[in-house]
């Protein structure tokens, strides 16, 4: 891998793969600012491939699939990706249609677009988990712009119009740090060529610093939503924890491999559901943001089960509280954590986005491979001691049923 910048100081990573065909890139834009109206940066992403000044959504949309160009547009709580996979002949035009969405993307179908977005959403928020991750998630982060979920979005949809819109991206652009990486079989010299020709010249910020605040919780609270319709109850209990800058991030992952995130051998999965027969689905998740992440627990049940089992998840904890994890289970699930990691790293475009969201967070491009050896020397006293620093008594509880 080699590391380089762009004229407009952008930092890049460029990774040749010999023998692919297609060529990937990644180009995330910092957010560091909070929205100035709740879930706008969600319109957005959504109108980013709706037409730029030199093509319409149509025109846009047919020259992409005649040459097999695909361009997406992510947009997640802490920054905005794009990415394109074309094949390596293709790389100059995809990269010059990337360059016309970046800059000249017009926002014309914004009223069209909400429209659309509120169907689409109230139809997501007719799942049960869905509702009762998105209760779970505004609750955690009351009045915190990483709380601007479904609901909230659809709260706050009609003070959103073009004019906004298009103010909110530019600021993103404006005040983001901008990072990218190439990964595919183009030699070095041609991808720095092309890059500086058509994302050489996109306004950089330096200086700017994230306005983002790190969220807290100060006391417990439990949420319920009643849905008539229901077949099953659906909890979330979570605690606010560190996030990637930490020292104990590493032990945090392996934490919730071991509770619920390797699924048929992990605790939760091997007490609640085989053994007791609690739980139709059960896992952990550990999600990180840029100031703050969170460390949940997820389980469908029936409703005559809620309260024993969010018991099964506070005695699950005590366990790990009360006694290290014995070493061929700490073992197992180091391997299993990075073996997922591994395997969302094979393609060429699973590689660049890899490279470019960790150097998002000051991690360095290369963070993967530091990752991989900090979890291999995680401890089970690591373990414990995250389980009894932050699994404590201040959680948010999430919980729906009929």
């Amino acid at each position: 891998m080699k590391e380089f910048n762009l004229e407009n100081g952008i930092k890049c990573a460029y990774k040749q793969n010999k023998n692919t065909p297609r060529i990937a890139v990644c180009f995330d834009v910092e957010i560091t600012k909070p929205a100035s109206i709740p879930g706008i940066y969600g319109m957005v992403n959504r109108l980013l491939l709706q037409g730029t000044t030199k093509r319409t959504a149509e025109e846009l949309t047919n020259e992409l699939e005649e040459n097999a160009i695909e361009i997406n547009c992510e947009g997640k709580r802490d920054y905005l990706k794009f990415s394109l996979l074309c094949l390596n002949e293709d790389f100059e035009h995809g990269l010059e249609i990337l360059q016309d969405i970046i800059e000249n993307s017009t926002f014309d179908d914004t009223e069209k677009e909400k429209v659309k977005t509120i169907g689409e959403l109230t139809a997501s928020l007719d799942s049960a988990n869905v509702r009762a991750q998105d209760n779970f998630t505004k609750t955690l982060y009351k009045g915190h712009f990483y709380g601007d979920t479904y609901t909230v979005l659809l709260d706050n949809i009609d003070k959103i119009n073009k004019n906004n819109v298009k103010e909110a991206y530019k600021q993103i652009l404006t005040f983001g740090t901008k990072r990218l990486a190439v990964v595919g079989d183009i030699d070095f010299n041609t991808t720095e060529k092309l890059l500086n020709k058509y994302l050489g010249n996109i306004e950089n910020s330096h200086t700017i610093e994230n306005e983002i605040p790190t969220p807290t919780l100060d006391k417990s609270e439990t949420i319920e939503y009643i849905k008539d319709d229901a077949n099953q109850a659906q909890i979330y209990q979570g605690w606010l924890v560190p996030t990637y800058n930490s020292e104990d991030y590493a032990p945090l992952l392996v934490l919730t491999t071991i509770l619920g995130a390797s699924g048929l051998s992990s605790r939760l999965f091997t007490e609640l559901r085989d053994k007791k027969g609690l739980a139709y689905t059960v896992r952990s998740i550990y999600e990180p943001f840029r100031t703050a992440a969170s460390f949940q627990i997820y389980i469908a049940t029936e409703p005559k089960n809620i309260q024993t089992a969010l018991a099964g998840f506070k005695e699950e904890i005590q366990k790990i509280k009360d006694v290290l994890v014995p070493e061929d289970e700490l073992h197992n699930a180091k391997n299993n954590y990075i073996g997922k990691r591994q395997y969302l790293a094979e393609t060429n475009i699973q590689q660049a986005g890899t490279l470019v969201h960790f150097a998002n967070f000051g991690l360095g491009f290369n963070y993967q491979e530091k990752l991989i050896e900090e979890v291999k020397n995680v401890t089970a006293q690591q373990v414990q001691d995250v389980a009894r620093k932050y699994l404590n008594d201040i959680s948010v509880i999430s919980i729906l049923r009929p």
